[in-house]
């Protein structure tokens, strides 16, 4: 009898989660009417979003309430739905550069606030009550940094809550007593799924309570949910789901909130190829996210096996945004064969609304362990330095009309303007500026030189280098985005 009964309940949990799936399928495949248009891109502030507040506030099925404010005034929201027994509590951005989650968070409002999955939010917000904390650090924000105002990272201000965006998150969690907390961040492009080429898009942790790392009833609910998500992600970008280290950090939110008796999650947004402004991250976050609170509200997550977290692959950090493999350097009259690694570092505009790139040289030697977004074998190819064009060419007009490929391929990577007023350094032809009068930049195959140089092979240049982006002159392809004017 036993036996059948145990038959019958894995028949039911599996078509409940064969539901959850379908849903989940559905979700990525129509995320374009729930996106919202009004943030698309990743340099968001609190203006930007307190209209879409103020929208909830008027919608009864909505609570929203001002609970604090930043150190600088602005206002922090908590926005609640739903009538459940469960609490989840999410929070975004207490990092001021981390946004992408709070770009989801309002898809999911959208979503929520459509026609659209009618039985399934019904059971989700009859089971489930849902608390949005977006942007807790608006300051940082609004000049697209880490830290806020005071110069503090409130994700290690657990215990002293010395800043009010602290306090604020730690008084928060303590009036929900929330069964589960999505604590959501952005990390690094840099991070590979350990052992692999491939960019961890999404990594998770389950947060350590104590030194020891026990696993508790508590933290163990954050693992299955975890392991649930990871599922989805491999759908949609199949090996690029990291594990972050659990050592205990006591300052931290997380490893306290566990401790505290929430299931805290730990989601963050990384790296996916072509993706600069994380739109499709954005996406996998809506997908998972409401997931894995469907599955929270129908109890689905408790049938996980705890063992498959540990099979996530843990985060590694060797992704580099360009790796050149096996160039011939000549120095000092000897042939040496290199690696180097280059990624492309973002440079704010003066308002911290967008931003222009300048490469860099951040490794050299042998990189036989790390991996590129772009990756070139260069083979029996030779770098060589790039040179000055020797001509001064007037005007931008003038430079936009010559053959700049056919200029890269002679082996110029810089050119003279009698007449240039670009007030900012980025410039959008692949091929850098001197003014009339400017020395050339030195280079050194070393670590922080910005490269521009060319890669040559039986006498024919192949491809270019500008401002760390490559092309390839023979097809003129390259995923190039700006050049450099050198002041």
């Amino acid at each position: 009898m036993k036996s059948i009964f145990t038959l019958v309940l894995a028949i039911v949990s599996f078509s409940a989660m064969a539901q959850v799936n379908s849903m989940t399928t559905n979700l990525y495949d129509s995320y374009s009417k729930y996106k919202e248009a009004s943030l698309d891109n990743r340099r968001i502030k609190h203006d930007d979003i307190q209209p879409l507040i103020m929208k909830l506030e008027s919608d009864p099925k909505y609570t929203v309430q001002k609970v604090g404010e930043s150190i600088k005034g602005k206002k922090i929201s908590l926005i609640s739905i739903g009538t459940g027994d469960t609490s989840v509590f999410l929070w975004s951005q207490m990092h001021g550069d981390e946004p992408t989650a709070t770009q989801a968070i309002f898809d999911i409002f959208n979503f929520l606030n459509s026609a659209d999955f009618k039985s399934e939010k019904e059971e989700l917000l009859s089971k489930v009550t849902l608390h949005f904390l977006p942007m807790l650090n608006p300051d940082g924000a609004e000049v697209f940094t880490r830290r806020n105002v005071l110069g503090v990272d409130i994700n290690r201000d657990a215990l002293m809550l010395q800043s009010p965006e602290s306090k604020i998150l730690k008084r928060i969690r303590d009036s929900l007593d929330a069964d589960f907390g999505f604590n959501l961040h952005d990390q690094s492009t840099y991070y590979n799924a350990e052992r692999t080429a491939k960019p961890a898009t999404i990594s998770y942790l389950a947060p350590a309570y104590n030194y020891e790392k026990d696993i508790n009833d508590v933290r163990g609910n954050a693992m299955k949910v975890i392991v649930y998500m990871n599922s989805i992600i491999q759908k949609y970008a199949p090996g690029q789901v990291g594990r972050y280290n659990d050592d205990f950090e006591p300052r931290a939110f997380g490893d306290n909130i566990q401790l505290w008796g929430t299931s805290a999650i730990l989601i963050e947004s990384g790296g996916y190829k072509n993706d600069v402004e994380k739109q499709e991250i954005r996406k996998l976050n809506f997908v998972s996210i409401l997931s894995a609170c469907y599955i929270i509200a129908t109890g689905e997550y408790k049938s996980i096996p705890l063992e498959d977290y540990e099979k996530i692959p843990e985060n590694d950090r060797k992704l580099f945004d360009l790796k050149i493999e096996r160039f011939t350097h000549k120095l000092l009259g000897n042939d040496y064969i290199l690696d180097i690694g280059i990624n492309h570092l973002e440079v704010e505009d003066k308002n911290h609304e967008t931003f222009y790139n300048v490469g860099s040289i951040v490794e050299k030697g042998d990189l036989s362990t790390f991996y590129g977004y772009e990756t070139l074998d260069a083979t029996g190819y030779r770098l060589i330095e790039g040179k000055v064009y020797p001509e001064i060419v007037q005007t931008m007009t003038d430079l936009e009309a010559m053959d700049i490929y056919g200029l890269l391929k002679s082996g110029y990577t810089y050119v003279r303007l009698a007449q240039f007023s670009q007030k900012d350094k980025d410039v959008s032809v692949p091929i850098n500026i001197l003014s009339k009068d400017q020395k050339v930049p030195g280079f050194y195959v070393n670590i922080g030189n910005n490269p521009n140089f060319v890669l040559q092979k039986d006498g024919s240049v192949d491809y270019a280098v500008v401002n760390g982006f490559l092309i390839n002159l023979q097809t003129k392809k390259s995923n190039f985005k700006n050049a450099i004017f050198y002041k």
